[in-house]
């Protein structure tokens, strides 16, 4: 399998932190965010990465190649300096690198987490699902609407009300609300999909939009762990603390 690490991102949220170095090389436990990453994807069978690089670019591309485990998984980069382009802008610009003969496993830089990802990979490829996404039943703003196939039939922001694609209050009420775990698999189909969306909207975009528009055509669908899991958004001050105090804890 291949996959993609977002690694881009300018990390607003934890300055002044990243304003010497990129968010995907900030410590967590001793070992920096990008590490962690990497090595959970060799061991789950990946072959083959992507990581796409903007703020601080130079000291991820020296990272990497200087990091040993770049010796057993091939590790190409998808160079967004001259341009931010989001998650989905960057999983557009980057499909010439991961081709289309395979599905993509895409990994935020920014989420520690330790669940068992083999049987999210089992899971996308049984239920013949274009998009399979890491979902949880966690306190968030912004939430997926499933169906109790578990299949994506919208968003909604619970801060804010609004709900995409538009629906009665009666039918959002009657779905599942799930946190998105920035953890999903994407099957080679959606590039036409994605493409067309890029054109209308621009190279930069984030690739939620994109699933929310499309949910009513492609199959998409949320996939939870069977078994209690850690997770932590690193990207916030909070959040890191709080992964650094499980890890010095273990």
């Amino acid at each position: 399998m291949k996959a993609m690490i977002f690694a881009a991102g300018l990390g607003t949220r934890l300055r002044p932190l990243t304003d010497t170095r990129p968010k995907a090389l900030i410590d967590v436990g001793g070992v920096p965010m990008l590490e962690r990453v990497l090595i959970r994807l060799k061991d789950c069978g990946v072959t083959d990465v992507v990581v796409n690089v903007h703020h601080f670019a130079d000291m991820i591309c020296d990272f990497l190649h200087e990091y040993g485990i770049c010796d057993i998984l091939n590790v190409s980069v998808s160079d967004e300096r001259e341009k931010l382009l989001d998650t989905g802008g960057g999983l557009l610009k980057a499909q010439s690198l991961l081709g289309d003969d395979d599905d993509i496993l895409l990994y935020n830089a920014d989420i520690l987490t330790d669940f068992d990802i083999q049987p999210m990979v089992d899971w996308h490829k049984i239920s013949g699902s274009d998009v399979s996404l890491l979902v949880g039943d966690r306190n968030t703003s912004r939430y997926l609407l499933l169906d109790d196939t578990n299949r994506m039939r919208g968003w909604c922001n619970s801060a804010t009300g609004e709900v995409r694609p538009s629906m009665p209050e009666s039918t959002v009420s009657g779905l599942h609300h799930r946190a998105f775990g920035g953890v999903h698999i994407v099957s080679p189909s959606i590039f036409e999909s994605l493409d067309d969306y890029g054109h209308e909207h621009g190279d930069a975009f984030s690739i939620m939009p994109f699933y929310i528009k499309e949910c009513s055509r492609l199959k998409i669908t949320g996939y939870t762990p069977d078994r209690s899991y850690n997770w932590f958004d690193i990207g916030k001050p909070d959040s890191l603390e709080r992964a650094r105090q499980s890890l010095s804890s273990i």
